[in-house]
């Protein structure tokens, strides 16, 4: 009986700390004349699971899926940015996005990422809409 339990309870804390490691991954996110991307959160997706990092006013990022800065499993993943948005009056919604729409959702955005990446670092540049 007590091997048994000792069993679950070894087979539960592995399913619960994953398969595979987490790998560290930063960048920056900056406009094609180099200056920086100064809100939003670059969102990493690959078959339901989601990581984020939450951009910075220099353009910089940490990935974290759990934590703040914990990285992400290996794997290809689709990358998109929410969140970077200013008020606009003009605008219908009040709100004008700082980067071309088609980055702004999954289904749209044509950036892919393959993690783990060469030390661990993924810029992206992104066009003005």
């Amino acid at each position: 009986m007590r091997l048994a339990t000792a069993w679950c309870l070894c087979l539960g804390s592995i399913l619960l700390s994953g398969c595979g490691s987490q790998e560290q991954l930063r960048g920056r996110v900056t406009f094609e004349d180099g200056s920086p991307l100064e809100m939003g959160t670059v969102c990493f997706l690959r078959e339901g699971y989601l990581a984020r990092g939450i951009i910075q006013p220099d353009g910089s990022f940490v990935v974290g899926s759990e934590a703040a800065s914990d990285g992400l499993p290996a794997g290809t993943y689709q990358v998109y940015i929410e969140g970077a948005a200013v008020e606009d009056p003009m605008a219908p919604s009040g709100m004008a996005s700082q980067i071309d729409e088609k980055l702004t959702r999954p289904d749209t955005s044509e950036i892919t990422v393959t993690v783990p990446v060469s030390g661990g670092r993924f810029d992206i540049t992104v066009s003005s809409p």
